[in-house]
């Protein structure tokens, strides 16, 4: 471990060489990868900093402990040991934590889309439950959201709604999201009172820029239509609404949200050239194979992840087999628990792979 933090030191002290040289300051991507890099180094070698520190301190006890005469100085040196040794053990895990390798798209906004599955109108309300809750938890996160497109349920919710989130670390705190969500209540269209399970799907990907996705122009199909709204009807009479097809996938993305035919191509884009690298990372991980797939992220959109059960408050994560009774608060987007509890399942995951 601490080969490798002395490693990390070097590059920290490379970075602030680098980064304060003339030609990085003139080219602004640069500058921003070396900010950005120096910022996550200096994290790390602060806590290593402060490590070498107490080890410096038990050092200096255990010295004084075996020269020491005085009963009270000797007494005094064993409770600086027991405390540093503490400290110690403390600041080696966190070390250990902060050695896994990072998520390279844990900085990245996200395009969010969710989709109503199996259970009719009912499905297509809990799209629109699941919805309220992510915009709730960007709410108290102060990131932004931006619905890009939708299509409404017959009964209310959503059949499906795409959207951005953007502000920090939004990657890295919605990841965990994709897969299928279930929900069991009574719906406002049963009679007998019966509890019915219905379903949606969430997908969370990372957005993606045009230098990290290559998109060739001449395999995109490109029409423009009038922006609709509830009920389908025309909202302006200008062609703003943009739709891509790319023809070697077959995937289709409609944009519909800006008054700009223009901003509306540059956000199809990037929901485009998102869910291209969403494919490009599932063939990656089939050719991985499964022993090495992560369980808390698998990365497949029909894994069954977490079912909200409305009458008896329960909303059960069966990924980590973590079970919480307040449900009005978790789709009132205190998602925070889950969140913080799959980042450590996930971390837990890789320190032993990588032991491994």
């Amino acid at each position: 471990m601490i080969d490798k933090l002395e490693v990390i030191k070097d590059r920290f002290e490379e970075v602030g060489q680098l980064i304060v040289q003339p030609d990085a300051m003139a080219d602004m991507k640069k500058y921003s990868k070396l900010s950005k890099e120096y910022k996550d180094l200096e994290k790390v070698v602060k806590k290593y900093n402060k490590y070498l520190e107490v080890l410096a301190d038990i050092k200096s006890a255990k010295e004084l402990l075996a020269t020491e005469k005085d009963p009270d100085f000797k007494q005094m040196a064993k409770e600086e040991i027991d405390a540093k040794e503490d400290e110690k053990e403390v600041l080696e895990e966190e070390l250990k934590q902060m050695l896994i390798p990072k998520d390279p798209n844990d900085s990245k906004d996200v395009i969010l889309e969710i989709r109503a599955g199996t259970g009719g109108d009912e499905a297509a309300i809990f799209a629109g439950d699941l919805f309220r809750m992510y915009q709730r938890f960007a709410e108290k996160k102060g990131w932004n959201l931006t619905i890009l497109d939708l299509t409404e349920g017959s009964s209310g919710g959503y059949k499906e709604i795409i959207s951005t989130v953007s502000g920090d670390e939004v990657y890295a705190q919605l990841k965990f999201e994709s897969g299928v969500h279930r929900v069991q209540r009574v719906p406002a269209t049963e009679t007998q009172g019966r509890v019915h399970t219905s379903a949606a799907s969430v997908a969370v990907l990372p957005e993606m820029e045009d230098v990290e996705v290559e998109v060739d122009m001449n395999d995109i199909r490109k029409d423009t239509f009038c922006s609709s709204g509830p009920g389908g009807q025309s909202v302006n009479t200008t062609y703003s609404a943009v739709r891509l097809t790319h023809e070697p996938t077959g995937l289709v993305v409609t944009c519909q949200d800006q008054k700009s035919q223009i901003k509306n191509f540059e956000k199809a884009l990037k929901v485009l050239r998102s869910r291209l690298y969403e494919i490009e990372l599932e063939k990656h991980n089939a050719e991985v194979g499964a022993q090495r797939r992560s369980m808390v992220k698998s990365g497949d959109r029909s894994d069954k992840i977490r079912t909200y059960n409305y009458p008896q408050s329960r909303v059960t994560d069966h990924r980590i087999n973590l079970t919480v009774y307040n449900l009005p608060s978790v789709v009132d987007g205190e998602l925070d628990d889950f969140v913080e509890k799959l980042r450590i399942a996930d971390n837990a995951e890789k320190m032993q792979q990588d032991q491994g």
